[in-house]
């Protein structure tokens, strides 16, 4: 059945507020509170990586967008093809 839009918007706001109280009591279950944050020297490593995020070189970033802007991209279907297929198939030995 199709809900009408208004109540299809709050069902999805309930849901974002049901998962973000369910983070907050998470975060509060593992020992996390607001009185002493971890600092980066207290973090692990990885904590501190998944904080970050992923490295991300932006002037080769902005390259590339140029170039795809440009048409002067070079793309090969069968390297994209060959690593689509190594990502799919769990087990696979590499090439």
């Amino acid at each position: 059945m199709v809900e009408p839009i208004g109540q299809a918007r709050a069902s999805a706001l309930n849901s974002i507020k049901l998962r973000e109280a369910a983070k907050g009591q998470a975060s509060s279950s593992v020992g996390l509170n607001a009185e002493a944050p971890e600092t980066a020297e207290t973090q692990s490593p990885a904590t501190r990586m998944a904080a970050e995020g992923a490295p991300v070189d932006s002037a080769k970033v902005a390259d590339i967008k140029a170039a795809i802007a440009s048409g002067n991209y070079p793309v090969d279907p069968e390297k994209i093809a060959e690593k689509m297929i190594d990502l799919d198939l769990p087990g696979k030995e590499s090439r």
